[in-house]
């Protein structure tokens, strides 16, 4: 049986996975109702690429470094998708936001594999 505590970080990754279906869903749509060239989403995009670059370099400080590499990794993609939206033409953006989803879903996937395999 697994321990409340693997429980709890399993649920934490399947909000991931459902907040990156929740992306890709908005970009197949094509309806945005906010505006990706503002500056709270360009703050936002720049907090997530120092986050995850703070969690890489402190892989194997907290739980297994592999943790910490696929949350870095994920956060720092996540991070680069949203600032190159504020760049990118409005053609581009239900791609770069796809793609953002996709790297939520796969995060979450991927630690989910990853948690029950923690001492």
């Amino acid at each position: 049986m697994l321990r409340p505590a693997i429980l709890i970080r399993l649920s934490q990754e399947l909000v991931f996975v459902l907040l990156g279906l929740l992306l890709i869903r908005v970009a197949a749509l094509g309806q945005f109702l906010w505006d990706p060239k503002s500056q709270i989403w360009i703050a936002l995009g720049a907090l997530l690429f120092v986050l995850g670059v703070r969690a890489w370099l402190r892989a194997g400080k907290y739980v297994t470094r592999w943790e910490h590499r696929v949350r870095g990794a994920s956060l720092v993609l996540l991070g680069a998708c949203m600032l190159t939206i504020t760049l990118a033409p409005y053609g581009w953006i239900a791609a770069l936001l796809g793609t953002a989803g996709g790297v939520l879903v796969l995060r979450g996937v991927v630690m989910a594999w990853l948690v029950p395999r923690t001492k």
